[in-house]
Parts: structure tokens; sequence; C-alpha cells
């Protein structure tokens, strides 16, 4: 999902590049029938942007997710949600 997210910032002129664009990915796995099930995954976006792309970013994150392989493979089978914190470069 990073991939995606950051190549779509890419294309509205914030740079991914040079670990400006990274992610943390945290899920929650519950048993059925004895078998242990991915239920749930949260991906936390972090970028190093200037504050005045915020409303860009956000407007990214809002939107590119239908896009992105991964979360096409996976969702709706499995709970995706995402967020993303802004930091100064």
């Amino acid at each position: 999902m990073l991939g995606t997210f950051a190549g779509a910032l890419a294309a509205r002129g914030i740079s991914p590049d040079e670990g400006r664009a990274s992610c943390t990915v945290s899920g929650e796995i519950e048993a059925e029938e004895g078998v242990l099930i991915i239920k749930r995954i949260h991906v936390a976006f972090v970028i190093s942007a200037p504050e005045e792309k915020r409303e860009t970013v956000a407007r990214v994150h809002g939107v590119f997710a239908p896009k992105c392989p991964v979360y096409r493979s996976l969702h709706p089978q499995i709970q995706i949600t995402s967020s993303f914190e802004l930091r100064a470069p």
C-alpha cells in the first residue's frame, strides 16, 4: 500500500524519495474453529512534507486505496484501515 500511496503523492509533487514516506502495519488475528485468521489490518503512514501540503496528502489518502493492488486483493475479506501523520521535512 505504501507504494501506491507514495506514487500518488509523487504524481502531485510530493516526493516520497529518501525516506520521506514510510509506514507501520499492525494486524489483529482471531481464531475461527481453531484456525488463526487475520481479521483487521491498520497501516499508519508517515509522510515528510511541508504543512501546506496537508490538504493534498489528505485528499490522496482518501482516494488511493481502491487503486492499490494489495488493498484490492485483501479487502473486503480483511478489514483494512489507514491513517497518516504529516511531519515537517
